[in-house]
């Protein structure tokens, strides 16, 4: 159990790429614009996506980074792409077409949400879904809670707006809902794709009412 507890909080640190992501994101954009700053976002896809073509087509790895993925992967990911190929392709369709704030909440839930859900599940799990294997009712609600903390943080200077309310809460529900069910599938482009999209319709339809 410890072994599992330290290798999945070794995983979910590369996770914390989200940070750099949106960093570069919002230097780029202020230095330059906005489109320069997604041109830089789909370069580091790109070298990304290199380097898997080198792993998987190829079969010549990457020294450094071998020795990186090699602990942090699951042992799925050894023949086919890595989930941070799908965490920046995700962060870079949100980043362009919802809000920022939006964008950004949803990158973050897609974070710190799952890591939560994983380590607190794992390290404190006791009572389990009956429909689902390996989903503790401790993760989904530290997941839940953290993706509100997120959503409060990012809208704080909105949080007068009753709709941002809803907002927040709607988009921890989604990111929280797709990240229990989901077992084959790749949750860290789905979630921020459908916590942001159910975001942004909730801000536009408030502002159209």
């Amino acid at each position: 159990m410890t072994w599992q507890f330290k290798q999945e909080l070794a995983r979910k640190f590369v996770h914390l790429l989200s940070l750099l992501i949106i960093l570069i994101y919002f230097l780029a954009s202020d230095y330059f614009n906005k489109n320069i700053a997604m041109l830089i976002l789909v370069l580091i896809l790109i070298l990304f996506l290199t380097a898997e073509y080198l792993r998987l087509e190829v079969k010549k790895e990457i020294p450094v980074l071998n020795k990186i993925w090699k602990y942090v992967r699951r042992k799925k990911e050894a023949s086919s792409m890595g989930a941070d190929v799908f965490f920046i392709t995700g962060a870079i369709i949100v980043l362009a077409v919802f809000d920022a704030k939006v964008a950004i909440s949803a990158i973050l839930m897609t974070t710190f949400g799952d890591l939560s859900a994983a380590l607190i599940g794992k390290r404190f799990g006791k009572h389990y879904l009956t429909i689902l294997e390996d989903r503790a009712w401790e993760g989904i609600l530290a997941e839940f809670i953290v993706d509100i903390i997120i959503g409060i943080i990012v809208f704080y200077p909105l949080l007068a707006l009753p709709q941002i309310w809803l907002v927040i809460f709607a988009m921890a529900a989604v990111a929280t809902f797709v990240e229990t069910i989901i077992y084959q599938m790749e949750d860290n482009i789905i979630i921020p794709i459908f916590a942001g999209f159910t975001g942004q319709v909730i801000l536009f339809l408030s502002s159209t009412i």
